[in-house]
C-alpha cells in the first residue's frame, strides 16, 4: 500500500510539468473543502482532472488484468495464460468497436458491455478450438494447445477489428481506435474511474472469494472435485469475472498487453502460491506496475505521450520468454 500510494504521488507530481507536493496537497484539500492557499489555475487542472483520474484508472486498469492473470493461470493450470494472450482483450476490442462504429446493440448496448460480449466470444472460440486441438493431435499438451489457440483467436478477433474500421470508419475514427487500440490513459476523466474502480472492487471481492478453489484447481479439476468443490459453477463465475474485468478496461483504456502475465509471476515471487495473499498481492502489484508504466510513457519521449501498450509490452515480450523457457524446460524435466 506505502509503494501504491509512492506511485501515485509520483504520477501527479512527474510530467512535462513538474508540480510540487505542497500544490498537490494544496489542491486536494480545497477540493475536499478544506481551507488552503489558492493553488494556479493551470497547476489545479492539470492535477486534478488529468492526472489523478489518470492514475487512479491506471491503477484499476493494472489491478484488474493482473487479478485477471491470477485467476486463468489456476484455471487453467497454464503459466502462459493472461487474457491479451488469450485472447480475451482482442475479443474486447472487437466487441468494443463493433459498438461504437457498427451501431451494434441499436443504442441499448454500452461500449463496455459490447466489450463484454466480445470478451466472452473470444473465449468460447479459444477454449473450443484448444479443445479440438488436444483431440486431434498426438501429444498436444492442454498448454501447448491452449497458448497456440489463444494466439489464433487474437488473430482472428484482431483481423475482424481491422475489417470493421477500414470499412466503416472515417479517417479520424480509424486514427482514434487504432492509437486507442495499443493501449491509452490519455482520455482520463472521472467518469472513467467511476465505473473502474467500483468494476475493479466487485472483481476483487468475488474473487478473493473463492481463494480456496483457486488454491484447489491448480492440481486439477478432479482434485478440486474430491475436495468438494463444484468446479464448472467456479470456472463460470470466475471466467465470467475475468471476461467483465478485461471488458471494462478495454473499453476504457484499450488493449494493454502482458501485465495479467508478468505481474501474477513476480506476486508469486514476492509472496508465495497461496491465493489469499496472492490476491491482493496481485492487485496491488498491477496498480503500482500499470501507474509506472504510464509515468514512462509520459516522459519517455519529450513532448509526446507513448501509448501505454507499448510500455507493457517492452517489459512483458521479455518476461514472456523467460517464462516459456522455464515453463518448458518445467515440462521437458
Amino acid at each position: 500500500m506505502v509503494i501504491l500510494l509512492a506511485a501515485v504521488g509520483s504520477a501527479l507530481v512527474i510530467g512535462e510539468t513538474v508540480i510540487p507536493l505542497p500544490t498537490i496537497w494544496n489542491v486536494l484539500k480545497l477540493e475536499f473543502g478544506y481551507s488552503a492557499p489558492e493553488v494556479n489555475p493551470i497547476d489545479h487542472g492539470i492535477l486534478w482532472s488529468y492526472r489523478l483520474p489518470r492514475a487512479i484508472l491506471a491503477m484499476a486498469c493494472g489491478a484488474s488484468l493482473a487479478l485477471s492473470g491470477v485467476v486463468l493461470q489456476a484455471l487453467l493450470r497454464n503459466p502462459l495464460s493472461d487474457p491479451y494472450i488469450l485472447g480475451l482483450s482482442a475479443g474486447a476490442s472487437t466487441g468494443a468497436v463493433s459498438v461504437a462504429i457498427l451501431g451494434f446493440g441499436a443504442g441499448v448496448l454500452s461500449l463496455s458491455g459490447g466489450a463484454f460480449i466480445g470478451a466472452l466470444m473470444a473465449f468460447g472460440f479459444v477454449a473450443f478450438l484448444a479443445r479440438m486441438a488436444k483431440g486431434e493431435g498426438a501429444g498436444a499438451t492442454s498448454s501447448l494447445a491452449l497458448l497456440l489457440a489463444g494466439v489464433a483467436g487474437a488473430q482472428l478477433f484482431h483481423a475482424l477489428t481491422a475489417l470493421i474500421i477500414a470499412k466503416s470508419a472515417d479517417a479520424n475514427q480509424a486514427r482514434a481506435i487504432i492509437f486507442w487500440m495499443m493501449g491509452n490513459l490519455s482520455g482520463s476523466r472521472w467518469q472513467d474511474v467511476y465505473l473502474a474502480v467500483p468494476v475493479t472492487m466487485l472483481g476483487l471481492g468475488v474473487i478473493f472469494g473463492h481463494f480456496r478453489a483457486l488454491d484447489a484447481m491448480t492440481f486439477g479439476r478432479e482434485a478440486a472435485q474430491s475436495m468438494g468443490i463444484r468446479t464448472s459453477a467456479v470456472m463460470t463465475i470466475l471466467i465470467g469475472t475475468t471476461a467483465l474485468l478485461t471488458a471494462i478496461m478495454v473499453s476504457l483504456s484499450g488493449a494493454i498487453g502482458f501485465v495479467g502475465l508478468v505481474v501474477p509471476h513476480a506476486a508469486r515471487f514476492l509472496v508465495g502460491v497461496r491465493h489469499v495473499v496472492l490476491i491482493p498481492a496481485a492487485a496491488l502489484a498491477g496498480g503500482v506496475f500499470l501507474i509506472m508504466a504510464d509515468i514512462v510513457s509520459r516522459v519517455l519521449i519529450p513532448g509526446q505521450t507513448l501509448p501505454i501498450g507499448v510500455v507493457t509490452a517492452l517489459v512483458g515480450a521479455p518476461a514472456f520468454a523467460v517464462i516459456l523457457v522455464r515453463s518448458s524446460r518445467a515440462h521437458s524435466g
